[in-house]
């Protein structure tokens, strides 16, 4: 006869589905082959040059990686991160621009010939309420300024070495509230040829998939009336919201295995007496691809409608407070440069497919990249049993392993960014690619 649990306490989460993930991980990675690129890319004297910048920007670029980190300032707060930004730009000469797109927490800069290609680098540098840099938002900044600075000393001492232009974009607010997708709509990355940044993680992964995401919020609107004297005189809203929840659990079934929903109840009524007159459920919708996403973001709309049909109440739906964050879409000519360019470092950057795709959350990079070519390669910052965003990954991304993946990153990146300006052949690969997979969409009326 089984012991009785202690039904104070929720049992403990299973550990067996994510060793088996671990292990497939292990066996697909022994069977990846080395990375090789079919373009020749930076010359090996500018590689040696951004090497040899980096490590003379090593000691600021340490002290901004921590500085970040304890600022811990969330979205669109930035304030403090970007003076810190600023500030060791601006030790190196660097004119420095922020509050530009119509965002205070904005940050640009610029370096090379000012012809040629253009190729942007990210720094994100938002934190989480309350669990701080548990996405590693430190790492990506300093990694991006990292690349920038080493760029800027090699043009410094070779201008022809760096024929194009380097933007260094400072992007707020990725955490929840696309501010990527805000300041592109305010032009950001226009006349931009390619954007390119590194994200923290438990692996060094060239490609990993990022699922985009809608935020929906239904409210449904009632008739309050004596739960027990005149329930029939009333038109239950919390009832609406508990069959849109269980649609949502039902819908499930039929969805693509990638794509994903999450709801919560923020308001379900006050007292049990009193029929509920208003209920409000957010949603998550994510998905793979842009017309994934679309249709089951209309599956979902309707499963909301239903529920009011059903319970006889009113319905207002509400999608993207903060604009959608779009899947990422991989440039594999640039990713190949990128992963050679780690290999260098010692590191081995898995190649899509490697790290089971269930694993997959959403960045605002995405809208990034079906505006132009793009890559968003993930670099080794925890055990990989560590998840983002939670408290063990925000100690980790403070560690020493965290500055490598930081000074690794910004070689990786400035790399990348210099191979796209010197090759022309990579660039029209790129450039061809990005064609290829269907080119730019709308993005700001893509849900229209």
């Amino acid at each position: 006869m089984s012991e009785i649990r202690d039904l104070g306490h929720s049992t403990a989460p299973d550990d067996s589905y994510l060793d088996e993930m671990a292990r497939q991980t292990r066996a697909r990675a022994a069977q990846a082959a080395e990375w090789v690129s079919d373009f020749t890319g930076t010359p090996e004297s500018s590689r040696s040059g951004i090497a040899a910048g980096l490590d003379a920007a090593q000691g600021d670029l340490t002290d901004l990686l921590h500085t970040i980190h304890d600022l811990a300032e969330t979205a669109f707060e930035e304030f403090d991160s970007v003076a810190a930004i600023a500030s060791v730009l601006k030790k190196q000469g660097i004119d420095v621009e922020t509050g530009l797109f119509g965002v205070e927490t904005t940050l640009r800069a610029t370096t090379g010939s000012g012809h040629g290609r253009r190729i942007a680098i990210l720094a994100e540098y938002d934190a989480l309420p309350e669990i701080g840099h548990a996405c590693g938002h430190n790492i990506i900044a300093t990694a991006g300024v990292g690349a920038f600075l080493s760029l800027h000393a090699l043009y410094e001492k070779d201008p022809e070495a760096v024929p194009g232009t380097v933007v260094l974009l400072g992007t707020p607010a990725e955490e929840g509230h696309s501010g990527k997708e805000v300041m592109a709509r305010a032009g950001a990355f226009d006349g931009l040829d390619a954007a390119i940044m590194v994200h923290g993680y438990g692996y060094d992964c060239s490609d990993q998939v990022w699922l985009g995401r809608r935020l929906l919020k239904v409210t449904y609107s009632g008739i309050a009336a004596h739960a027990s004297a005149q329930p029939f005189m009333g038109r239950n809203a919390l009832d609406a919201a508990n069959l849109f929840y269980q649609g949502l659990g039902l819908l499930r079934q039929q969805m693509p295995p990638i794509s994903r929903l999450h709801a919560v109840i923020t308001d379900g009524g006050t007292r049990p007496s009193i029929i509920t007159e208003s209920a409000t459920v957010q949603c998550y919708v994510r998905s793979k691809f842009p017309e994934t996403l679309k249709e089951l973001s209309d599956r979902v709309e309707d499963a909301a409608k239903g529920a009011a049909l059903m319970s006889g109440t009113g319905v207002t739906v509400d999608w993207d407070e903060h604009p959608p964050s779009l899947p990422v879409r991989t440039n594999s000519a640039l990713t190949a440069r990128w992963a050679e360019h780690e290999q260098t470092r010692g590191r081995h950057p898995l190649p899509a497919g490697v790290l089971d795709e269930s694993i997959a959350a959403s960045t605002d990079f995405g809208n990034v990249s079906y505006r132009i070519p793009g890559i968003h390669p993930l670099i080794k910052t925890a055990d990989a049993e560590v998840a983002l965003h939670t408290r063990e990954f925000a100690a980790a991304a403070k560690s020493h392993a965290a500055e490598s993946a930081a000074y690794d990153g910004a070689y990786g990146l400035a790399c990348t960014a210099l191979d796209f300006l010197v090759d022309d052949a990579l660039a029209a690969e790129v450039t061809e690619e990005f064609a290829r997979d269907g080119g730019a969409i709308d993005v700001e009326h893509f849900f229209d």
